[in-house]
């Protein structure tokens, strides 16, 4: 099982954000924090912070949201001149309090804390080997494997450790690392899960899974970490080595489909400005005679309002989001499933009553969500239900930091497009093809992971039984 709102949707669950900050007079916890809570999408699991003050590295972390983690009084006691943050969603490794992150631990060259967004391919084979020299493991993640591999190459300078480190890690991985007096920032070579860097006014360096944080923190976006790219920043400033040759571009096309905060700058490319190409895109191919389009908020808003733009056909908000039901809202009990959904979603029925109904969302994973939908739709007298989705058919498993469902649970990888649309209820079931998503960047198009959509993998995969999130347990 996944996070804890799996009882309301069947979407592709977020994997982890991180966040680094050097700025020597500020208040690096509270500004981690502030970053944090911009990332909070990207995980709900658990959040927390280390800082470094020149001799230590003092971590807070817990399970549970942001503002839950942390209280007043625990960022009081993170005092520093540098600081990395974590929020959660477990891709490998059980949701627990071992696994939180960031992780701080003693090797040779002192003390370190790092935090990670990805996953890697190769992690139960560097564990094996790591344990058959005596290492041990105290988590189940493949962050741990990292930092065993650091204090395993630590014994000249950390750098040098983390070089050797990215010539076996093999997979997804956007790390930031935190020392006693300095961060460092890394980004594995095909660049799959998203890093930027940014600059405060006054000086100092941060870095974001996302540039939606920079802004939170008033910092200013300077540019996406390079593929293979090491960052160090310290007390003479920011410096920059190739750790690894670039190789093929993989962005995870999902960031730009789902993940990403909207407002979001990533890897050249505007999310929100993405999103609405994509649903411009999907008029093009997909002329349906409807009354209204409406979008599954949020994250099918702006495709919504793209293909609206492009069909000429009014758009209009037809689901209320309940804005104030969180990751943490307790569960209903099993007779009382089907309700979960309105609890999080409840059509406006003067909007919705006896129109021809165009329904935009950004996925359809294992369509639990979309038949409960489609029948409250219908429920409210809507005449018909096109559902349109701003992606292709999801058929193949994420390795490189995504929780998607085993393939057997998805369910465009067992029926063909006709069934599926009968089981939701559909009068019309419309998937974005790969050439039109792809169309949307361009020049760019071969820059982007699409594995879960052809199953062409960047970098090879493990065995079945070698992978999931609990295949450390």
């Amino acid at each position: 099982m996944g996070a804890a709102n799996d009882w309301w949707t069947d979407k592709p669950k977020e994997e982890c954000g991180v966040f680094g900050i050097y700025a020597p007079g500020k208040d690096v916890a509270r500004l981690t924090y502030y970053g944090l809570y911009a990332l909070q999408h990207r995980g709900q699991e658990s959040a927390g912070i280390a800082v470094g003050d020149g001799r230590h590295v003092r971590l807070h972390k817990a399970m549970g949201l942001v503002p839950e983690v942390f209280q007043q009084g625990d960022l009081d006691e993170l005092k520093g001149h540098a600081a990395i943050g974590h929020v959660r969603y477990s891709t490998t490794g059980a949701s627990s309090p071992i696994n939180a992150q960031p992780l701080v631990f003693r090797y040779a060259g002192g003390m370190l804390g790092l935090a990670h967004n990805g996953n890697l391919t190769n992690v139960s084979e560097l564990r094996a080997r790591l344990a058959s020299t005596g290492s041990v493991f105290q988590s189940s993640t493949d962050s741990e494997v990292i930092v065993n591999l650091i204090a395993r190459y630590g014994q000249t300078s950390l750098v040098d450790a983390i070089l050797k480190c990215m010539i076996d890690l093999k997979g997804a991985y956007s790390l930031v690392i935190l020392t006693e007096k300095n961060l460092l920032a890394v980004r594995d070579p095909h660049a799959f899960r998203p890093l930027c860097l940014g600059t405060l006014p006054g000086g100092g360096y941060v870095v974001a899974s996302e540039s939606c944080a920079l802004d939170t923190v008033g910092a200013h976006w300077l540019r996406d970490v390079a593929p293979g790219e090491i960052i160090i920043v310290d007390e003479n400033g920011l410096t920059s080595l190739q750790g690894m040759l670039p190789r093929r571009r993989a962005h995870c096309i999902f960031e730009y489909i789902y993940f990403a905060r909207a407002d979001s700058l990533m890897d050249g490319f505007n999310v929100n400005r993405v999103r609405r190409e994509m649903g411009r895109q999907l008029a093009r191919e997909y002329a349906v005679e409807a009354d209204l389009v409406i979008p599954v908020p949020d994250s099918g808003t702006a495709a919504a309002r793209g293909y609206a733009e492009a069909s000429g056909i009014p758009f209009e908000e037809g689901l209320m989001k309940n804005r104030y039901i969180g990751r943490t809202f307790i569960q209903p009990s099993q007779d009382l499933r089907d309700l979960g959904v309105r609890l999080k979603l409840n059509p406006i029925r003067e909007v919705l009553a006896g129109k021809r109904v165009i329904m935009v969302d950004d996925s359809l994973v294992r369509g639990t969500t979309s038949s409960k939908l489609i029948a409250m739709l219908r429920d409210c007298g809507v005449k018909e239900v096109h559902l349109c989705l701003s992606s292709p058919p999801v058929v193949h498993s994420c390795y490189y930091g995504i929780d998607t469902s085993n393939e057997e649970e998805l369910i465009a990888a067992r029926m063909p497009l006709e069934e599926i649309r009968r089981m939701i209820n559909a009068d019309g079931l419309y998937y974005l093809s790969i050439e039109g998503l792809l169309s949307v960047f361009g020049e760019r198009r071969n820059d982007f992971c699409t594995a879960c959509f052809t199953g062409d993998y960047p970098v090879a995969v493990p065995q079945p039984e070698k992978a999931g999130k609990l295949s450390l347990e």
